[in-house]
């Protein structure tokens, strides 16, 4: 299967390779705004439509992982790369017949939850199990533009069988085929090789010279990453899950862990796609040693 990954150069591409990039069913080709160190790979700006031609012909799939990474971002810069460059990359996928589209989506999409419940939410003993299908709560204008993701994947994926675009003259008639699976990923927490464990973004604090290993920030942190931990291992088997996947038309799956202190509902993804995680942020007392 030919995989191109958007973004390929970030942490949850690098993670993603890492775990898949020399499995012999998959043949990697990384896309980012510069070349990747190590791998085949094309230049080219999710913002700039002209650029993404190329690279999408004779693809069977996409991850598409590029985008600005920032819960402070302004709205002109989430707009451009987050939102129309989302579209882009649709498009251009759609245009070379692309069969398959993993979303990187976010947490963000309903970050209000936590938000408003943190941090009684991080307690495993907690009961709020947030679904796919509850109402979305984006605390950000990163979360915003990952809900726009995930809305207009599935207007790609599901206008394909509107039959109203002949039969109703208000309808225009979708003339676009593909892709034809769209798989988005609500992913929690992913962090770089060297901090991936429950205690990463504490111990990152501390590296940093911005805490202590006995203060509350780093304590705060080791509980709320113990919930929204999602490890490599975990994140290169869910997403080879939806690669290997032919029954889904469109759907959002939480990128998590099997963390007992989660606070969502991640039911579906193993039912659906045998998702089966296995690491459990709560089983950790305190960070590797070093």
């Amino acid at each position: 299967m030919r995989v191109l990954i958007t973004g390929a150069n970030g942490t949850v591409g690098r993670a993603i390779l890492d775990e898949l990039g020399d499995r012999p069913e998959y043949e990697f080709t990384c896309l980012d705004v510069e070349p990747h160190p190590e791998r085949d790979s094309v230049v080219a700006d999710i913002t700039e439509p002209d650029s993404l031609r190329g690279p999408f012909q004779n693809q069977d799939a996409v991850i598409h992982l590029a985008a600005a990474v920032d819960l402070g971002g302004s709205w002109r810069e989430i707009l451009a790369t987050n939102i129309e460059g989302t579209f882009n990359v649709l498009q251009a996928a759609a245009e070379a017949n692309v069969e398959k589209f993993v979303f990187a989506s976010s947490i963000h999409t309903v970050g209000m939850y936590e938000i408003e419940l943190a941090p009684d939410i991080y307690d495993p003993g907690n009961d709020l199990a947030v679904t796919a299908e509850d109402p979305v709560r984006p605390d950000s204008f990163y979360g915003l533009s990952k809900v726009f993701g995930e809305a207009a994947g599935r207007l790609f994926v599901e206008s394909q069988s509107n039959p109203l675009g002949e039969l109703h003259p208000t309808y225009v008639t979708n003339t676009r085929e593909f892709p034809r699976r769209f798989y988005s990923l609500r992913i929690k927490t992913v962090l770089d090789e060297g901090y991936d464990h429950p205690y990463g973004l504490a111990e990152m604090g501390v590296d940093n010279d911005w805490w202590d290993r006995d203060s509350e920030k780093y304590a705060y942190l080791a509980d709320r990453l113990k919930c929204t931990w999602l490890s490599h291992r975990d994140l290169g088997q869910l997403v080879d899950r939806c690669l290997q996947d032919d029954t889904v038309e469109y759907d959002v799956f939480w990128g998590v862990s099997d963390n007992r202190g989660t606070w969502v509902d991640n039911s579906r993804a193993p039912s659906i796609l045998g998702y089966n995680p296995a690491d459990d942020g709560a089983n950790w007392d305190g960070p590797p040693v070093r």
